[in-house]
Order: C-alpha cells, then structure tokens, then sequence
C-alpha cells in the first residue's frame, strides 16, 4: 500500500468492526482512509466478532497497553449441543448431543460457577504463541499442547435469553478472558457441550460501542470529518502512557 503524505493526526477512533474481517483488516483500511502509517488498535476481535474495536492513531498508539488492559463487555451467544475444534462458529465439528430441556434456574446455577477469580487454559486456536509460533498454527496442522493457564476475572454475567439450543448472554470481564473458553467450559458444566456462534464487544474501559462507527460509514467520511471523529488521547489515557 503506498501512502501519500496527508495532514498527521492523533487520538482514538472507536470502530464498530463488522464480522467476516481480521482486527488488522481493520487497521488496514483505516491507514488507507487516513493515508497514515502509524495506526494499530487496543484489542483484537476474533474474524466472526463485531463491536467495538478502538484504533490506535498516531501518538495514541503509544496508549496501547494501558488500553487493552481496560475491562471488558461483551454480548454472546451459546449454541449447546455443538462443540467444534475452535470453540466458535468458524470451527470444525467436533461432537454432537443432545440439549436437554434446560430451566432458568439450572442455566444460572451453571453460569455462576464461572464468577470470580480463575485461571483459565487458552484455545488452541489463538494468537498466542509458543516458541514463537502462534498456536492457531499449530492447532490447524491438528498438533495440540499444553497451554499456561492465565489469570482472569469474570465479575458478572447476565442471561439475555434462552430458546433453546442458544443462550445468550452479558459478560463483565477482565483483558484476556476468552469467550469462547467461557461458552465451551459452560456447554461442558451443563453436560451437552456447546460453542460460542456470536460475539458482540459492547464496551471497554470507558469506551462503548455506541459511540463507535461502522467502518463503511466512516470510509465514506470527508477527509476532514474523518479526523473529527478522533477521540482526543489526552484526557482518556494518563499522562505517563503516552
């Protein structure tokens, strides 16, 4: 991608982030709109997620840590009876059964046993790495192995709906929670298996997706309202992240 040299700008840009497309397609597309090398985000969303994704521009990129670090909201949907080798919708079916007919009460004595503080295994199907090489490649070449459990905090979860096989949910939760662990280890807890088939990141830290923009509306931004829509880095981050 060749960049002509435009006006340099700074500050955050809160993406509502469509499914179908990476994090970095993401990335990509707002350096082509603003013609700027210097952009990143705080946080990746897995291709089949959408919501808010925060995009690091100019010296925000700087701010990325202290960002991603924020607490998480999500919106999710369990689809029990499924379980695929990714945990989510994009993976391969691994194992089928039966749901049984679940009450609320059962469905929220489960989902309680996942508050708090835990440790728990990445997916093989992540962008962490090992060795440096990131799991998600070993796991597509069928290799499984042993991943460091990480601390996370779950605070709180809310049920949002359940018609049978999909429950969806609420989850307040720490950097680093894997949703899609969370929908496999509850379809597991309930005896019947179970995968995450949608996502939706609704805030982060301060930050929520209803202030965010679609990527094609803010492609077909003005120059200058494109810039007008950068959230000032100063007064959302500390100084001494920047």
């Amino acid at each position: 991608m060749s960049l002509v040299p435009q006006k340099e700008v700074d500050g955050l840009l809160l993406m509502d982030k469509p499914g179908g497309l990476t994090s970095h397609d993401i990335v990509y597309r707002v350096r082509r709109k603003l013609q700027m090398k210097r952009i990143g985000h705080a946080g990746t969303l897995d291709p089949m997620a959408t919501g808010l994704l925060i995009i690091l521009v100019g010296k925000a990129t700087k701010a990325s840590q202290y960002l991603m670090g924020a607490d998480k909201v999500y919106e999710g949907t369990l689809r029990l009876g499924i379980t695929t080798n990714s945990q989510d919708a994009d993976g391969e079916v691994m194992e089928t059964q039966p749901v049984p007919a679940f009450t609320a009460a059962q469905i929220e004595e489960a989902m309680n046993t996942f508050l708090g503080d835990q440790y728990q295994t990445p997916p093989m199907f992540s962008a962490i790495k090992v060795g440096g090489v990131p799991l998600y490649k070993l796991a597509r070449k069928g290799e499984e192995i042993e991943r460091e459990p990480r601390f996370i905090r779950i605070s709180k979860l809310e049920t949002l709906g359940f018609e049978s096989p999909d429950l969806r949910f609420r989850m307040f939760c720490t950097k680093g929670t894997y949703v899609r662990t969370f929908a496999h280890d509850l379809g597991r807890k309930l005896g019947c298996c179970g995968h995450l088939c949608a996502l939706r990141r609704i805030a982060s830290g301060e930050f929520s997706v209803a202030s965010a923009i679609t990527l094609d509306a803010f492609e077909a931004l003005p120059i200058a309202e494109a810039h007008a829509r950068l959230v000032p880095v100063a007064g959302s981050v500390p100084m001494h992240h920047l």
